[in-house]
């Protein structure tokens, strides 16, 4: 846990909250100064329901019951669908989604409007959860984890003139967003864990998307342990490959310097 943050002005801060299957997390900041940064963990119950653990988070953590000037929740998911602006309606997000995934009984379909690059992202959350995030916090916006992330790398891939893959690494998934020059190509997420499974998919995407080994690049990020040893494969394959510096990225600010903050909510505070 990383605190650094007086919390008797609690109502001047931004809370964002990150579910995913694998544990829960959440930071609060003051989007006014950006040396006031708290960041805290919190593991699931990997046999209970995502609503058990939701509820279980709520009432146990003292920080979460304090009154916020804003609160974001992040879902860490693959059931999310991307589609461009010029298709969505609003009357039709379950048919839209449930066009590309298998439809589930007791879940809310939400969206989000992306800007920057001009799509929409669709995605579910079961009815339960949503409705606890809901009731504790009225005001709070709900967001598919890789919606910050697309909207950070949209503007990043803009710079050269060449072709980018950003890659965000997680234990047991890999988010992947495919740009050529602001442009989005692809966005997805998909279940791979180890070093073997992990490289196979981003090669295979690379070679799919038609990218160049010489001149187009790779961007890396993300909280594996084997993310030094993925690197050094994927360098036998791809002349580009970069890891995604935090410091530099943005600005310097706290929530880079906490290595175990994921680079999801760090988007969302840079987007912000």
């Amino acid at each position: 846990m990383i605190e650094k943050i007086d919390f008797s002005q609690s109502e001047q801060y931004t809370l964002s909250i990150r579910l995913s299957t694998d544990g829960f997390s959440f930071s609060i900041y003051n989007p006014l100064n950006g040396s006031d940064f708290f960041f805290h963990p919190y593991p699931v119950n990997t046999q209970r329901s995502m609503a058990a653990n939701a509820k279980a988070f709520l009432a146990e953590t003292e920080e979460l019951k304090r009154p916020f000037k804003q609160v974001n929740i992040l879902i860490h998911s693959e059931r999310y669908t991307v589609l461009p602006f010029e298709l969505y309606e609003d009357e039709q997000m379950e048919s839209l989604v449930y066009q590309n995934l298998q439809k589930v009984n007791n879940e809310t379909v939400l969206c989000n409007i992306l800007g920057k690059s001009n799509t929409v992202i669709l995605f579910g959350l079961d009815k339960l959860t949503h409705l606890f995030f809901s009731e504790h916090f009225p005001t709070a916006r709900f967001f598919a984890a890789v919606s910050p992330q697309i909207e950070y790398f949209s503007v990043k891939s803009r710079l050269g003139n060449n072709r980018k893959l950003y890659a965000n690494l997680h234990p047991e998934s890999v988010d992947l967003f495919a740009f050529d020059r602001g442009h989005p190509l692809l966005f997805n997420t998909f279940s791979a864990s180890g070093v073997t499974d992990q490289c196979y998919y981003l090669l295979y995407a690379w070679k799919q998307l038609g990218y160049d080994q010489e001149r187009d690049e790779l961007h890396l990020t993300g909280q594996t342990p084997f993310r030094k040893e993925i690197t050094e494969q994927l360098q036998q394959y791809i002349r580009k490959v970069f890891i995604i510096n935090p410091q530099a990225e943005f600005n310097d600010s706290e929530s880079s310097r906490i290595e175990n903050v994921p680079f999801d909510i760090q988007s969302l505070i840079a987007c912000e």
